[in-house]
């Protein structure tokens, strides 16, 4: 059984997973909210059972509903294995797994507002993911620094295993040919149009570019939140950037991008920078857990300080100032980067063993991995 608050993440980032294990002979439920690609996963062979979660409410009397329907889900379905993924599948899962004495994986997908910041609600989020991880057989994160965070509060100890994130579909993000040289260079944003995925900074750096009559053009993809919807139809108006709404296919927006920019506070691991970079696209990001593991510096990318509108314009202006070729060459060693170290196949692999090793399976079947 698999519980998740999301169908998009679950489709996209996770859907080999799924056919790996289908293919493997397991039945796998799916629980989580309905949504758009829930057809997708059941013609996959899924069996989906509707949970709604409240994914950004802090509400306890809803937070303790989920935690009671998880508890009859598993219940009636009693599953040999449980993933969850993100922070309240996470932790009341993980509670009501732990309580049932079932087996269950938890992918930390990164930390979250409420972990980064001080104050009682950091210190409430500690305890609840403390009580949902103790009884995990294993706990997957997806950069080293969650990990370390984790570990250091004691919230979780043998547990605890590196991934490369959700890792990227290669042959889907296949190795495209660098644009054209072209009067303007053009950058991509794709992520949740929100305060803590840059978007402030990214606003102030295409202004200023806009007022410098710099060569570049920025295009924004990515459902509005936090009312940033008449904002990016004011800047659109006023020529600072295209905004493309919500796309299915960001693949060919990358194709057609000179590289792809993402001045993200926090990440568990960039899922757009993978797949830029597998694309053959050079990436900007801020170095911040999440973001810094997917480029090497000045190879196949550039990194800024977080939360710093004018870092954010020093990169862009260093990128531009690169010779069409170097920027050709970054994204062909960011290709090569993904290709040795950021493979779905890994994730996959991860999962298999440890599934393997609680189901009692053959291990010998599964191939072994290696953690980074």
């Amino acid at each position: 059984m698999i519980l998740a608050n999301s169908d998009v993440g679950l489709y996209k980032f996770r859907g080999e997973l799924i056919d790996s294990l289908l293919a493997s002979g397991f039945e796998v439920v799916i629980s989580l909210p309905d949504g758009e690609y829930i057809e997708a996963l059941v013609q996959k062979g899924c069996r989906f059972l509707e949970t709604p979660i409240d994914r950004r409410g802090t509400n306890p009397l809803r937070d303790a509903k989920l935690m009671g329907n998880y508890r009859r889900l598993l219940r009636a379905e009693r599953p040999d294995v449980v993933l969850t993924y993100t922070v309240k599948p996470n932790v009341y899962g993980g509670l009501a797994c732990g309580r049932l004495r079932i087996p269950y994986i938890a992918n930390i997908t990164g930390l979250g507002s409420g972990l980064k910041k001080s104050g009682l609600l950091q210190k409430v989020v500690l305890w609840l993911y403390k009580k949902g991880l103790a009884r995990a057989s294993a706990v997957f994160f997806q950069n080293d620094d969650n990990r370390r965070f984790f570990m250091q509060r004691g919230m979780v100890k043998d547990a605890a295993r590196s991934i490369p994130g959700s890792g990227v579909n290669l042959e889907h993000h296949c190795l495209e040919d660098y644009p054209d040289e072209t009067e303007k260079c053009r950058l991509l944003f794709i992520g949740r149009v929100m305060r803590e995925k840059g978007i402030e900074e990214l606003l102030e750096c295409a202004k200023y570019m806009h007022e410098q009559q710099a060569p570049v053009s920025f295009s924004v993809i990515g459902a509005c939140e936090e009312e940033y919807g008449q904002r990016l139809a004011d800047a659109q108006e006023a020529g600072l950037l295209r905004y493309y709404g919500q796309q299915d296919d960001v693949h060919a927006f990358i194709r057609e991008h000179h590289a792809t920019v993402l001045p993200s506070y926090h990440e568990g691991l960039a899922n757009v920078l993978l797949e830029s970079a597998s694309s053959g696209r050079p990436v900007l990001a801020s170095r911040v857990p999440g973001c810094r593991e997917t480029f090497d510096e000045g190879i196949s990318g550039l990194g800024f300080e977080a939360q710093s509108a004018a870092d954010l314009c020093r990169a862009v202006e260093a990128f531009l100032a690169l010779p069409y070729e170097q920027k050709k060459r970054m994204g062909l060693a960011g290709r090569e980067k993904m290709e040795r170290e950021f493979s779905r196949e890994i994730v996959i692999d991860a999962y298999q063993k440890e599934i393997a090793m609680i189901c009692g399976t053959n291990k010998e079947k599964v191939r072994d991995y290696e953690t980074v």
